[in-house]
């Protein structure tokens, strides 16, 4: 059954990506929030790869691809701060738009990123791991502990959110972000490795909506 989730939150990404291209394109210029299409491809990488493991088959070649996810997660994930920013500047948040702020965004960013190469991509061990019917490489080497990296993200677009909400009415960034946290927190019991997975999707699909709200108000305004 897993095989299924994964290669259906694959298409999912993949519409997301292609909202979010669609968007970049009416809009006529890149912004930091379009950072967020990276994240997406990524995701269609790492649930694709997951999806069709088990009909690859245990192998170097999976193995490989296995290890592309672990960089993509330490190199992209942690862009999200950055379109947390783009959203409190595009909210009109003031303190959003001085150059400490902005300095801040980057460096936590970078942080980040060197934080994940360091103790996730770099280090990884990978073995392999059948599960719920799915073929994958995990990394034996994953830090214990909180993952730091979640965390940092998921309070930047809350505390986006919460501003999108005050200054533009807008709840659903805000409301997503939360529904993240309490379904990462609680453990479920299903027969499935991929179900808790649904609550990042729906994140991403509230960043994206974000992004097409906040595009929609500009060109109105």
């Amino acid at each position: 059954m897993d095989t299924i989730l994964f290669l259906g939150f694959a298409i999912a990404y993949l519409v997301l990506l292609i909202w979010g291209i669609a968007l970049t394109v009416r809009r006529g210029r890149l912004i930091v929030s379009d950072l967020a299409l990276l994240v997406f491809a990524a995701l269609v990488y790492d649930n694709a790869v997951i999806g069709l493991g088990s009909f690859i088959g245990e192998s170097a070649g999976l193995e490989a691809l296995n290890a592309v996810r672990y960089w993509l997660h330490a190199l992209v994930t942690p862009m999200l701060v950055l379109v947390a920013w783009n959203v409190l500047v595009r909210a009109g948040v003031r303190w959003a738009k001085t150059s400490w702020a902005t300095l801040g965004a980057i460096v936590i960013t970078a942080a980040l990123v060197t934080y994940e190469v360091i103790v996730g991509a770099a280090p990884a061990q990978l073995v392999a791991q059948h599960e719920y019917g799915t073929l994958s490489y995990s990394n034996e080497n994953a830090p214990g502990g909180p993952p730091l990296m979640v965390l940092f993200v998921a309070a930047a677009l809350l505390v986006a959110g919460i501003y999108a909400w005050k200054r533009q009415g807008w709840p659903w960034l805000c409301i997503v972000t939360i529904l993240m946290v309490i379904g990462s927190a609680i453990p479920f019991d299903f027969p499935s490795g991929a179900v808790t997975n649904a609550f990042e999707l729906v994140l991403l699909v509230g960043v994206l909506a974000t992004i097409a709200f906040q595009d929609r108000r500009a060109k109105a305004g």
